[in-house]
């Protein structure tokens, strides 16, 4: 009976002073949690949620079982985190998939000596162009390429963000520098021995910031075949982190 007393005894004035209390807790929560967003949501939806799971809390609240702000912070990121799962589309096969496409590329990357191309991976993995650009497309909702994938024991970190380790983010030690400086150069290096259009599109997209209809009407390619490619290069680069190719 605690709690339905708390929840009449709450006045919106209140309820307005404790979510401000809760703010900076529930964005950074919705940024830690971000890496896993599908793509129909957004930063942005899971602060949404957070909110509503905090006013749940106070709503539910019993004073005599435990501390608001503990109880507050579980039930903020249980809300956040049963938010994703419920919007996250991304099949178990079609990330089995996507993994045997990464391994496909560095396999056949060794072989050959140079980056292979759509035809060769879709015949090594006996499948047909259609099908192979069909993963592609799919793909884009589960492969992301993060400073995290550079970390030791990156895929086996689960929800443990490498980031985390940093003492101090308004501060740059040395090691930092040097670490931070090695990460680029790494990801530079792979990126240049990309094939000249993916190296293209990705330089256009992530550096001049053009959307794909445009990076399209630049190079003479359809929207669809950006995203190919763009879908591609990111592929083949989670495929070489994930090998611990060096250049």
């Amino acid at each position: 009976m605690e709690t339905k007393k708390y929840k009449s005894e709450i006045s919106d004035e209140k309820k307005e002073e404790v979510i401000k209390d809760f703010l900076p807790f529930i964005k950074y929560t919705a940024f830690r949690l971000s890496h896993r967003l599908p793509p129909q949501l957004t930063s942005d939806d899971l602060i949404s949620v957070g909110v509503i799971g905090l006013l749940d809390s106070l709503d539910n609240y019993d004073q005599t079982r435990a501390k608001l702000k503990t109880y507050a912070e579980f039930r903020i990121k249980g809300a956040m985190l049963d938010e994703i799962r419920a919007f996250d589309t991304s099949s178990r096969s079609l990330k089995e998939k996507v993994n045997e496409l990464k391994d496909a590329c560095v396999k056949l990357e060794k072989e050959l000596c140079r980056p292979p191309d759509g035809e060769e991976v879709a015949k090594s993995l006996n499948i047909s162009l259609d099908d192979y650009f069909k993963i592609l497309k799919d793909a884009d909702s589960v492969i992301t390429l993060r400073f995290e994938d550079f970390g030791s024991g990156a895929d086996n970190a689960g929800d443990m963000n490498l980031m985390d380790n940093i003492p101090d983010d308004t501060t740059r030690d040395p090691l930092r520098q040097l670490v931070d400086a090695s990460q680029k150069e790494l990801l530079a290096a792979l990126i240049a021995a990309l094939p000249k259009k993916e190296k293209m599109v990705l330089s256009l997209y992530y550096w001049d910031e053009l959307t794909m209809k445009e990076i399209g009407k630049v190079l003479s390619l359809s929207e669809g075949r950006v995203c190919q490619l763009h879908s591609q290069a990111i592929l083949r680069l989670k495929g070489k982190l994930k090998a611990g190719i060096g250049i």
